[in-house]
């Protein structure tokens, strides 16, 4: 593994580069969940994507992790988008693919829908962060919330998770999930995002993840999901607004968290034979 730093906007990205053992058999730009780094679960897909033959870069969104950017904490989903861009001229190849997780599934939908240099998208447990703040993960928020967080200025940062599991537990199987995994030795990191600018909402709300998604056809699309993941309904709805060729991947028994770690393994194998099969196709 290498680490790497590449401009995106005027920005330093740091990187993790993971190289295969012999020729590579295409390129996969990874990226990590909304309040993730590049030494989790990005890390851990590219890894395993590396070890079956591809060149791996994992990647910290600008304004997070080792990456650069003013101010600290901040999400903003066009300049995630663009990450994913500048990524792909890094990587420099015409077989290249993107493999977004949680938010950064959304992200690469975006990106991927108007930059033709990406022969194949994969999204696994994809969420669009701009569907999570208006109807909440599940879908069924009240809209009234989303406008209360606008309410609240652009000052500052708010806190993304409870500090106790009892809290996180009062939340829900899917928060306390999320707070499991980053807020324990299950999947913690120092660098990872703990707080939220407020002025990322603002930001967040006027994006929408599934504007391009038709536009990503006729290249190959896959989603792969939890069957029992409270998201399952954004993969479900940008499936069906995309054109094709496209493909759903049901993990069964398992939470949206579940394959940031837990099932890492099969969807990474699952992943692998659909870069194999769509980079080495372009």
């Amino acid at each position: 593994m290498d680490n790497v730093t590449f401009p995106s906007n005027g920005i330093d990205i740091a990187g993790h580069l993971y190289r295969p053992a012999g020729t590579p058999r295409g390129a996969v730009v990874v990226g990590h969940p909304g309040t993730g780094v590049k030494e989790q679960t990005a890390g851990l897909y590219a890894r395993h994507l590396a070890d079956q033959g591809f060149l791996a870069l994992a990647f910290d969104a600008a304004h997070q992790g080792e990456s650069g950017g003013l101010p600290r904490g901040l999400e903003d989903p066009f300049q995630r988008v663009e990450d994913i861009r500048a990524a792909v001229t890094f990587l420099d190849t015409d077989k290249v693919g993107v493999l977004g997780i949680c938010a950064s599934g959304g992200y690469g939908l975006a990106a991927a829908g108007t930059d033709h240099r990406v022969k194949a998208v994969a999204a696994v447990s994809l969420a669009d962060i701009a569907r999570q703040f208006r109807f909440g993960a599940d879908g069924t928020q009240d809209p009234a919330v989303l406008r209360g967080l606008l309410d609240q200025g652009q000052q500052g940062s708010f806190p993304l998770f409870p500090e106790t599991g009892e809290q996180a537990l009062a939340g829900g199987r899917h928060a306390y999930e999320g707070w499991e995994y980053y807020r324990t030795p299950r999947g913690e990191h120092p660098r990872s995002a703990t707080t939220l600018t407020w002025s990322s909402v603002g930001r967040i709300a006027a994006f929408d993840a599934f504007r391009a998604v038709d536009l990503i056809a006729p290249r190959p699309l896959l989603l792969v999901a939890g069957r029992d993941a409270v998201t399952a309904w954004m993969t479900v709805e940008a499936y069906q607004k995309a054109g094709g060729p496209k493909e759903i991947h049901w993990v069964d028994g398992a939470s949206h968290v579940d394959l940031y770690d837990k099932r890492v393994p099969e969807v990474a194998g699952r992943v692998s034979e659909f870069f194999g099969r769509t980079l080495t196709a372009s």
